[in-house]
């Protein structure tokens, strides 16, 4: 028999823009249980005959709330109601679903976050439970953009790797403008050498002795390309690639 994710209701609490066509909305179950659910999992919204995918942005912490970044597409149903609706409302949802996650032993071992736009989401809600724990391993994301303004949740992954040092932010433009200092061109161009200076640091970071890994999020094209990099280019092992694509 074929699992069915539970259904239940959620009320929007707050919303926030992140970027000019990126909202951040914070749900809160209307049932008060606590969101359940494993870092990197998604959740999908129910309407008007219409079901979209979300990963859930926030981390669990035992509360009912979490969150989703919907972009809004043109013409498309499901964004376009996201970006109108106000708190208070409810929306129905299913999940959480999903395999795209960091637990078990995997959890404890460096990783490098790779992704593109709204795919660094599971990844915030990776770094939100990874935060909240003692041990400290290295984490390092690299997240690629066409312009700064598109950078999603950059003053937090900012903050969060100034007060860890475990944690490395290393945003890229493919179309920067000038005055920008930081790393220029796809995610594609920094992966080997991001993967080779993490291995090299977690191989002397004491508690670090398992074999990195890396989390791959974003649109099939570059998902795909990275994948073969890692794999074929690169020769890592299939359990050391964990990837998502949300097209």
């Amino acid at each position: 028999m074929a699992f069915l994710p539970p259904t239940f209701e959620a009320r929007l609490a707050r919303a926030r823009a992140l970027t000019p066509n990126v909202r951040e909305l914070v749900f809160e179950r209307v049932d008060g249980e606590p969101m359940a659910f494993e870092p990197g999992q998604w959740v999908s919204a129910l309407f008007d005959g219409v079901k979209r995918s979300y990963s859930i942005a926030s981390g669990p912490n035992g509360s009912p709330q979490f969150d989703v970044a919907v972009t809004r597409v043109p013409n498309g149903p499901a964004s376009t109601r996201l970006h109108a609706i106000e708190p208070g409302e409810v929306v129905r949802f299913t999940g959480p679903q999903g395999f795209f996650t960091r637990t078990g032993p995997q959890s404890l071992a460096p990783a490098l976050f790779i992704a593109t736009g709204t795919g660094v989401t599971p990844m915030r809600s990776m770094l939100q439970a990874t935060a909240a724990r003692p041990a400290k391993v290295p984490i390092w994301l690299v997240l690629g953009v066409r312009r700064e303004e598109d950078l999603l949740y950059a003053d937090e992954f900012r903050a969060l790797a100034r007060q860890d040092p475990a944690v490395r932010f290393e945003p890229t433009l493919s179309q920067p403008r000038d005055g920008w200092t930081g790393r220029r061109g796809y995610v594609q161009s920094h992966v080997r050498a991001l993967w080779a200076e993490l291995a090299a640091a977690a191989g002397g970071e004491a508690g670090a002795s398992l074999a990195p890994h890396a989390y791959v999020c974003g649109l099939e094209r570059m998902v795909g390309s990275v994948r073969d990099l890692l794999r074929k280019e690169m020769g890592l092992p299939r359990q050391q690639v964990h990837s998502e694509r949300y097209d």
